[in-house]
């Protein structure tokens, strides 16, 4: 047998992703968008829902009063995703919540002079006000960095190697949202996990006028399929004597959304009166802005290889960060219960669908605006069970992770200096935040436990993110580590022309400002 060819046991890096049916600025027909924009939509609910579900009881809210958070936070989403892709990055990438937020919320619904109140609806309202306050003042951090190109400065420092532990863990490290969820009701997880592979995968190539419907609408069949499934059981009684919180994972009539929900109300700032500003708060707050503005980084940048479209430049990326900075100022006047980051699972749904058009994120913007306003209607599509979606999360949180790892072929990983790295960076990316963890679950407290509860927020927030933790170590090790003669085997040569706008006459295309604004912001 003849020896293979380099060719035949090699492949060129590429630095688009092939393989994409719509890239960043072509776009499906209008119906089709439509239907992938409400599969979007779909998807961002579960984050949308979980997050207030879990923190509102805790402040003391009645179900009425999650309801009303929950419809803030998709109205607040709906308006930072169409300014993110309007004026921000541009890439097709949703704002939602994030759970970076979570420490320091719970760090402040824990204040004693909170606690000490005894009426909840009051208990509620003034922890509402302090959060709002908190993420107001937070918020300049990354308007500031942003919008002062100091964001884009630090992104220098950052190579194709250093970026791979960052973004594979954008995806791998939300383990914990995955399995561990489905697990909690195996009856429809599984199901749901099966047949969402089978669609999107097995299935992709059944067309039905040309389209492949299957596989572009794998997420919206299968829901509705495991969420019939799932209302059959309820209804049959199947879990009439099962625990509790087995019931709170498999019923589709726990929630208490849809009885509780409005049919109209239009969120409003301000809505939950005036804001409080205490500087421990807004200091602990602080890191979760940093965290959110380091997984967002990794998460634009993955977003940008599924949507065909080249790594945006640091005045792009740092653009992008102001405006989500923006964000986070709206949710904190509106009152979301919850700092803005780009919604990891959307971004894996771009792979998953093949379809990357900025245009399907904003029409999916328009849906959360819309169902936020007619409560009913869009509590009833909020009430699928959580373990749905985890189901989903399991290969949309992979996929993203895996575009992290393809960015190992612009770097050498022949290398001992490289493997170190990249190795080093991803386990303690695991790590860290598993042993943060595992000691907060068992001493109900962080490992950061000071007499400062400003500073002890400030460090458990940090370590919490696995990407936050794993650029720490990789952007560290890779500016320090033989860095003068390792440029090449970093990437070094191909990042080089995506630094700025003009390095590639491709980003014209993809991240010019719309209605001629440019003029007035001319890139760097």
């Amino acid at each position: 047998m003849a020896a293979p060819k380099p060719e035949e046991i090699s492949f060129p890096p590429m630095d688009q992703l092939q393989g994409l049916e719509y890239c960043i600025d072509s776009n499906p027909s209008w119906g089709e968008a439509i239907a992938l924009g409400f599969q979007h939509y779909i998807l961002a609910l579960g984050t949308a829902v979980m997050i207030p579900s879990f923190l509102v009881p805790l402040m003391g809210g009645t179900d009425g009063d999650k309801v009303r958070v929950v419809q803030t936070l998709l109205f607040v989403e709906g308006i930072n995703t169409l300014l993110q892709t309007l004026f921000g990055t541009r890439l097709p990438t949703v704002i939602g919540g994030s759970y970076a937020f979570m420490v320091p919320i719970i760090s402040i619904i824990h204040d004693t002079s909170l606690m000490s109140i005894e009426d909840n609806h009051v208990r509620f309202l003034n922890t509402m006000r302090a959060v709002q306050g908190a993420l107001i003042v937070a918020s300049s951090i990354q308007i500031i960095l942003g919008y002062s190109q100091m964001w884009a400065i630090c992104s220098r420092f950052f190579s194709p190697l250093g970026m791979v532990p960052v973004i594979a863990l954008v995806g791998f490290g939300l383990f914990d949202r995955g399995f561990p969820v489905v697990g909690r009701c195996v009856e429809i997880g599984i199901p749901m996990l099966i047949l969402f592979i089978a669609f999107s995968q097995y299935l992709k190539n059944f067309l039905t006028k040309q389209l492949p419907i299957l596989e572009r609408f794998a997420l919206l069949i299968s829901i509705t399929v495991i969420w019939a499934y799932a209302h059959l059981l309820t209804a049959s009684g199947t879990y009439k004597h099962r625990p509790e919180l087995t019931q709170l994972n498999c019923r589709t009539d726990k929630a208490n959304l849809i009885s509780s929900a409005p049919w109209i109300k239009i969120p409003y700032p301000l809505q939950w009166g005036a804001p409080t500003f205490d500087a421990g708060h807004a200091f602990g707050m602080m890191a979760a802005v940093l965290v959110s503005l380091i997984e967002s980084t990794g998460a634009y940048k993955a977003a940008s290889r599924l949507a065909s479209a080249t790594p945006p430049p640091a005045h792009v990326l740092s653009r992008g960060i102001g405006w989500q900075g923006i964000g986070i100022l709206l949710n904190g006047l509106f009152g979301t219960l919850s700092g803005s980051t780009v919604s990891v699972e959307n971004v894996g749904l771009l792979g998953s669908t093949r379809v990357g058009s900025r245009r399907v994120i904003q029409i999916s913007a328009g849906f959360m605006i819309f169902f936020s306003i007619l409560g009913k209607f869009g509590a009833l599509f909020a009430s699928i069970p959580f373990t749905i979606f985890a189901a989903v999360y399991c290969v949309l949180f992979g996929l993203v992770a895996s575009v992290g790892l393809s960015f190992l072929q612009f770097t050498n990983m022949n290398s001992m200096r490289n493997l170190f790295i990249v190795g080093v960076a991803l386990f303690l990316g695991l790590s860290v935040p598993e042993y943060f963890r595992e000691y907060t679950a068992k001493a109900l407290h962080g490992p950061a436990h000071t007499r400062g509860g400003w500073f002890n927020d400030f460090l458990n927030t940090i370590f919490f993110s696995s990407p936050t933790v794993a650029l720490l170590v990789a952007v560290f090790l890779d500016n320090t580590l033989d860095y003068k003669d390792s440029a090449r085997d970093r990437g070094m040569p191909w990042w080089v022309k995506f630094r700025t706008f003009k390095g590639d006459s491709r980003n014209e295309e993809f991240y010019t400002l719309p209605f001629n604004l440019n003029r007035f912001f001319p890139p760097s």
